[in-house]
């Protein structure tokens, strides 16, 4: 078993039959007015959805989306999801009104068949991410086993990941957990070598407690996106008008040389996609150097050095990906993003996308299916990976014998 999964039961160690299964999803897709745009974290939940079903359980689907003020905000709703998941599993997805609706009793002890609950958006509920336990208690009355498939959400001690589970005697996780903890383990014990970590993104902050954490195992970083030209400021390498955290040069600078003491590979841009201002394509050229002209700024990497991380990719047994290389949104600017994507989707090693933009990256470059594995986890992957503890995570770990005597 993955060491970051000590202890904890799995959806396979519960006998379900005739059994109430609340089952905490993230079910948090994008949405444009009722139209789902990207159904990912959805068809991710099936397997441990179909198995809870297989078993012959009695199914709670819940989950947050968006974040709603209050139950007024009905653009919040999870009535698309309802609408996609009865379509997906052929079952009457029945969505109740709010989080707490008497409803889920009248169905649970009336003659229920095919039929599957999926509560209204739980952030509808304020007692939700305030960890309320009257809240918790509620969804413990109806319910015999808590199974957590919400990894994007388990870095939030929610009444749903935290307040609720604390009370369930029966609690474990679902296989999309399951998966994403094993993965992420992969990157940090024992990997397969040569091991490259691609950073990208627009700050060095953002990133800072991953660096300190993977610097001592990767045998190399890839930087690009707009962090890069902090790292270029900080070897006196002029970069025009791009994205500078003037209080990181210090760190950036640090970083270099703990690289070059440790002599692993630190790979920073060698030319630029550029323009006069933020997303300007009439302006837009190639540098012919790591130099960047006053008036200009970066905003995407260039030819050579697409090239260079394309070559060091390729001989990688195992990559990190997270943040992309420059502003992939607009199509001007996405062919370094979209290259080190092919260049993964290309390589015979382990590749996996940490969540957030860098999925979204890897779903826009057309090479999704390529990839080892692709987080669902955005914030919660970083968090775990930097050796932060996850509420979600750690409330469903048995507890020492002298917290639970009376």
């Amino acid at each position: 078993m993955s060491s970051g999964l000590k202890g904890i039961k799995t959806v396979r160690d519960f006998e379900m039959a005739g059994k109430t299964v609340f089952l905490r999803l993230d079910l948090n897709v994008p949405l444009d007015g009722t139209k789902i745009t990207d159904e990912t974290r959805i068809t991710a939940s099936l397997p441990t959805i179909n198995y809870c079903l297989e078993k012959g359980a009695k199914l709670i689907l819940a989950s947050h989306l968006g974040r709603p003020k209050s139950a007024k905000d009905k653009q919040f709703s999870l009535e698309p999801v309802a609408k996609r998941l009865t379509e997906l599993l052929s079952r009457d997805v029945v969505l109740m009104e709010e989080p707490s609706s008497e409803g889920v009793k009248h169905i649970l002890y009336g003659n229920m068949k095919n039929e599957i609950i999926l509560l209204e958006n739980l952030r509808f509920d304020e007692g939700e991410t305030e960890n309320k336990n009257d809240l918790a208690l509620y969804w413990a009355s109806y319910s015999d086993i808590y199974i957590n498939d919400a990894f994007g959400a388990s870095h939030r001690a929610h009444a749903s990941i935290h307040a609720f589970p604390e009370i369930m005697k029966n609690k474990g996780i679902g296989f999309l957990i399951e998966k994403e903890i094993k993965m992420l383990d992969s990157l940090t014990d024992n990997p397969k070598r040569p091991y490259i970590a691609i950073l990208g993104g627009a700050k060095i902050s953002d990133k800072i407690e991953v660096i300190e954490k993977l610097i001592d195992i990767v045998d190399g970083f890839v930087i690009g996106g707009a962090m890069a030209y902090t790292f270029l400021k900080a070897k006196g390498v002029p970069v025009g008008k791009s994205l500078v955290e003037a209080d990181k040069v210090k760190y950036a600078k640090e970083m270099i040389q703990r690289m070059e003491a440790r002599n692993k590979t630190m790979l920073l841009p060698v030319d630029h996609i550029v323009s006069t201002e933020f997303g300007n394509v009439e302006n837009k050229k190639v540098t012919t150097s790591a130099v960047i002209e006053d008036n200009y700024m970066g905003l995407d990497i260039g030819p050579q050095t697409i090239k260079n991380y394309t070559a060091a990719l390729s001989e990688a047994a195992t990559v990190f990906w997270n943040g992309p290389m420059g502003v992939f949104e607009n199509k001007a600017f996405c062919e370094g993003t979209f290259a080190v994507a092919k260049a993964l989707a290309e390589s015979k090693g382990v590749k996996i996308v940490g969540g957030g933009d860098s999925a979204a990256a890897a779903e826009a470059s057309g090479f999704a299916d390529k990839m080892t594995h692709i987080s669902t986890g955005g914030g919660a992957s970083l968090e775990y990976l930097q050796g932060e503890k996850l509420p979600g995570l750690e409330i469903l770990r048995p507890r020492k014998q002298s917290e639970v005597m009376p």
